[in-house]
């Protein structure tokens, strides 16, 4: 058996200016770099077919995004009954997928929604005289963001409740569901980062060469989930208005992924679009001015009930 000799002075025999600490900080960095590979995306596979980590990540986030929202209508004694953030979430999870996928197909594959619409879609493969699942490759978080807004006003004008305190009661807790997102991003080891000779870098199996890259997933992840989550956990019960919220995560959302993506490989099939930015960048510089909108518009409607208000009492 051979092994490392350690003088007094916690050097390496041979070695006089290499000491264990330093090799133990090699080694923690080479196992950093090459986690990606280390990860089996799969949890197991039932039939043939594969149980992915990246849809647990799914559930997980939805379950999270459930019990906070839960957790503070007991707490904070919130008007609303115990079934009704299961059903707004169900009409969520259908805005969610519905959106991801029409707007990656919209915003970043748009010649394959033509050449074939409904297979595009449909995550279904008949060829062969039967059908298989075929996967959903390409979800668009701007995308989804859309659908489930449009999918919770749906549900507001169906059970008659203020569309802007709905999507304010949500939006508090899901940073931290998004968070688990991009965690599965990280795990399928897509959606890296660009080329960088940082010590943070990782080499990515799906990426194209042998560089280390920027775990994008992960800054992501940190910024756009639980620093935005505790943002918002801090202002809940300070919202001046209905809307401020919703607003305030738009515009945050937004502001902290544009600066994210000059670190995040743009996609391969359109690059840069226009001055330098990429896709990606343009559609959070659409979300900031729609969180500002979003803000100016609440607050006029705050006021002009509140006038109202004034007006009858006098």
């Amino acid at each position: 058996m051979c092994c490392w000799s350690v003088n007094n002075s916690k050097q390496i025999d041979g070695y006089p200016d290499y000491d264990v600490k330093t090799m133990a900080m090699d080694n923690v960095i080479t196992w950093w770099q090459h986690l990606p590979s280390r990860i089996e995306p799969v949890i197991f596979t039932i039939g043939g077919f594969p149980v992915r980590w990246y849809g647990m990540t799914y559930i997980i986030a939805f379950g999270v995004v459930y019990l906070v929202t839960r957790y503070r209508i007991k707490n904070e004694k919130l008007p609303y009954p115990p079934v009704f953030t299961g059903d707004a979430l169900t009409w969520a999870i259908v805005g969610v997928l519905l959106g991801g996928r029409l707007g990656y197909l919209l915003f970043y594959s748009f010649p394959e929604f033509i050449a074939n619409p409904l297979g595009s879609i449909i995550p279904l493969n008949f060829s062969g005289g039967g059908c298989s699942f075929a996967g959903i490759a390409g979800m668009s978080y701007h995308g989804g963001a859309i659908g489930v807004i449009a999918a919770m006003w749906l549900f507001s004008r169906t059970r008659n409740v203020p569309f802007l305190k709905t999507i304010d009661l949500f939006v508090v807790a899901l940073p931290l569901g998004y968070t688990f997102g991009r965690l599965g991003n990280f795990i399928n080891g897509e959606l890296y980062g660009r080329v960088t000779d940082a010590a943070v870098g990782m080499y990515f199996p799906l990426a194209p060469g042998n560089a280390l890259r920027h775990p994008s997933q992960l800054y992501e992840a940190f910024f756009e989930g639980i620093f935005l989550f505790v943002i918002l956990w801090a202002l809940r019960k300070r919202a001046p208005y209905a809307g401020f919220l919703s607003g305030l995560y738009l515009f945050g959302y937004g502001f902290v992924r544009f600066f994210i993506e000059f670190y995040r490989e743009p996609d391969a099939h359109l690059g840069l679009v226009f001055m330098q930015l990429s896709m990606g960048q343009l559609l959070c510089l659409a979300m900031i001015a729609a969180g500002i909108g979003v803000i100016a518009v609440s607050k006029g409607l705050a006021n002009r009930q509140k006038g109202q208000v004034t007006g009858a009492t006098k």
